[in-house]
């Protein structure tokens, strides 16, 4: 994984949760705004999810369990959009819900696809309900994680990075902390070499080799 924060701290987080049966909770989220303000928020939601993703296992559960206690404390105007998914490492099992955040991509020989789930971001409202997808990462198959820093950055005449630009960029026969470096140096020939970075970046990738399922380092 690699996260870059935009101040000196910021409102990004990731994690691997041990779960029972030799699962693993991975989670990736992010805080509007940046700074203190968020890193304090995003202080806190990853207490919650790693105080209830044992208990309750299942991502929609968690999630839910999640917005329930900070809805009741989230300060005017702030949210966050998580990823929470449960990972089976030895069969590639990968069952996730989703409260606003990027949908992850999956590298497969057909190409780049999304994973698609939806749901309200966490301390919004109150009572919500976030359903599951379940799928596959097969042999030689990876997937990306990431926060929205990384298509939100800008170039000097201000075009995006966007999704279709990130898509695009995982075609490449890469793993590990070798796609983290190449995403990374892709980015930054885009932005140019005086790119004040705008907000913090988080990336999280997979790989299943042929009998377990790697987690990539970053730079």
């Amino acid at each position: 994984a690699y996260y870059g924060p935009a101040r000196a701290v910021g409102g990004d987080f990731y994690d691997f949760i041990p779960l029972p049966d030799g699962r693993i909770g991975v989670v990736v989220g992010d805080v509007t705004d940046k700074g203190v303000p968020a890193a304090l928020v995003m202080a806190r939601t990853h207490s919650v999810l790693r105080g209830e993703a044992p208990r309750l296992v299942r991502p929609g559960a968690v999630l839910a369990r999640a917005n329930e206690l900070l809805t009741r404390e989230m300060p005017a105007n702030m949210f966050v959009t998580c990823l929470y998914a449960v990972l089976d490492p030895t069969t590639g099992a990968f069952t996730f819900a989703n409260a606003g955040h990027n949908l992850p991509y999956l590298r497969t020989a057909d190409g780049v696809t999304e994973l698609r789930a939806t749901g309200m971001p966490l301390g919004l409202l109150p009572d919500m309900t976030y359903d599951e997808v379940e799928a596959t990462i097969g042999a030689a198959e990876s997937l990306l994680l990431y926060s929205d820093g990384i298509i939100e950055a800008h170039d000097p005449g201000g075009a995006m990075y966007g999704f279709p630009r990130l898509r695009d960029d995982l075609r490449i026969d890469l793993a590990g902390s070798e796609l983290l470096d190449r995403l990374l140096e892709q980015l930054h020939a885009f932005t140019g070499a005086g790119w004040e970075q705008e907000d913090d970046i988080t990336l999280v990738t997979l790989q299943r080799m042929s009998s377990a399922l790697h987690v990539g380092g970053g730079a």
